[in-house]
């Protein structure tokens, strides 16, 4: 871990009161020049240990963490203001679990076996890891998102600087403490924390680093892939999404508008796949927006830390007044605010609060339609035919997640081989699996996070070609250079 020496301090703020969790400096162009040095020193090493070695430090790093699970779930409640039932019982759990499946992962890297594809050659894959690893994480599961990229990432041999998001830091400094405790040597783990334009982009350009991780916004995610193009790095880009809800006239309805109001409300809407827009066939139109609205009203806004709290506060008060400027806009374009839509007061004005919010009434030009909001809102609009349906959750330029709902297995295959998306849940949204991957079309960026396509984003491919008669080179000069040869 290299700690900051920057001129400029990093706050992180409890969300739901304004509370200041932690101040320190963030890290300046000397820092990251240090952790990538550092990483680049234990490559050697750490690349050259058996995967039964790296597979063990992973293993006792799972067990690390799942000791300090109740500790890791209370100071990602208090940076992020997620619900502690969320971040104990989904977050914390979840990069538990990548872990132990990383562990495993590490001992099945394989390349195509060994054979003869010429007739005087034998050849074999190695899969070699890469090198130095700069990845950048988001801030709405930063310690997740952490995981995601530096499990993999190590599992295969590289090592890695990584940026946390610069407002919620501290989840990921406990995750380097843990590797270190877990025997993962010095310098193969590198945390530097500070903003996007100084420390990211230092990272990004490095020319120690071989290749970038990034999850977060697309504008940010094209940046970076600018930067990354002038040493011509490798890429990896997690990006934005605007998940459709499809829901066709057969489907259940109670276990639609329950799948809706939790695929909205997931983090407080600030869910890359989260259900953000949902298109619902007209002879269930009506019924949908009734039960969603009623049920939203039951939602229990508050603390964080309290067991019984659904949702907390939005990251920031900016985000809160991001979030209420796309519905104020939407309710001045003549959308229906059908539940929701203010900041609340009392008890909860001095966090970054937003009401569940239903909106209708909306067209798919609309910029609550189009537009990544990251808040706990969702738009309901209607559809007509089954092609119809599909053309407009097809119609956007996010591709990361999406939902059907339905009980005709005919019409869910047609729909989740048309929807271009890199996730498609059935009669559900939002759950995920370390053995499956994760990841994004189009604008949503491309790569894998999680399962072992992941390490396909980690490893690069090499061909080893033999000469297995001691005279092949011999014979091909004289075929191409003549009978002098």
């Amino acid at each position: 871990m290299v700690l900051g020496s920057g001129t400029e301090d990093i706050e992180v703020v409890d969300p739901s009161s304004g509370e200041l969790l932690s101040v320190g400096p963030s890290a300046s162009t000397a820092d990251v020049d240090a952790a990538v040095a550092a990483a680049t020193a234990a490559f050697p090493e750490w690349s050259g240990a058996t995967p039964g070695e790296r597979a063990a430090a992973l293993n006792r790093l799972a067990s690390i963490l799942s000791d300090g699970a109740a500790e890791l779930a209370e100071v990602e409640t208090r940076q992020c203001g997620k619900p502690i039932k969320l971040t104990t019982e989904f977050d914390v759990p979840g990069v538990i679990d990548n872990a132990a499946f990383f562990s495993g992962a590490a001992r099945n890297l394989e390349g195509r076996s060994t054979g003869e594809y010429t007739a005087d050659h034998t050849s074999s894959i190695r899969r070699e890891a890469i090198g130095v690893i700069g990845s950048i994480a988001a801030w709405n599961y930063p310690l997740q998102t952490a995981g995601w990229k530096i499990f993999p990432a190590i599992a295969a041999g590289n090592t890695i600087v990584i940026k946390p998001a610069e407002i919620t830091p501290l989840t990921t400094y406990r995750l380097a403490e843990a590797c270190s405790r877990a025997g993962i040597p010095d310098g193969v783990v590198n945390v530097v924390v500070g903003t996007g334009p100084t420390t990211g982009e230092a990272l990004v350009t490095h020319p120690g680093v071989s290749m970038v991780s990034f999850t977060g916004s697309s504008a940010v995610g094209r940046r970076i892939m600018e930067l990354a193009s002038r040493d011509v790095k490798r890429t990896h880009m997690e990006l934005g999404g605007k998940a459709p809800f499809v829901v066709f006239d057969d489907a259940d309805l109670e276990a639609a508008v329950h799948g809706a109001v939790a695929g909205a409300l997931i983090n407080t809407g600030q869910d890359c796949t989260a259900a953000t827009r949902a298109y619902v066939q007209r002879p269930l139109y009506e019924g949908f927006v009734a039960g969603v609205a009623d049920l939203m009203t039951e939602v229990r806004l508050g603390p964080p830390m309290d067991s019984s709290t659904d949702i907390g506060p939005l990251i920031s008060v900016a985000q809160q007044g991001r979030v209420a400027g796309f519905v104020d806009r939407a309710r001045g374009e003549g959308i229906k605010v059908v539940v929701g839509g203010e900041i609340p007061g009392g008890s909860l004005a001095a966090g970054a609060y937003y009401l569940p919010t239903l909106l209708t009434g909306a067209h798919q030009e609309s910029e609550v339609v189009r537009e990544e909001i990251f808040g706990p809102v969702l738009v309901v609009l209607p559809f007509e035919s089954d092609d119809e349906g599909l053309a407009l959750a097809n119609d956007t330029p996010y591709g990361l997640a999406a939902s059907v709902w339905t009980r005709d297995v005919f019409r869910s295959l047609r729909a989740t081989r048309e929807l271009r998306a890199g996730c498609v849940w059935v009669n559900d949204h939002i759950p995920l699996a370390s053995e499956m991957p994760h990841g994004g079309y189009k604008a949503s960026g491309f790569g894998k996070d999680m399962s072992q396509y992941s390490l396909d984003e980690y490893t690069q491919v090499k061909h080893v070609m033999f000469d297995r008669t001691g005279v092949a080179q011999k014979d091909w000069h004289r075929t191409v250079f003549g009978q002098r040869a």
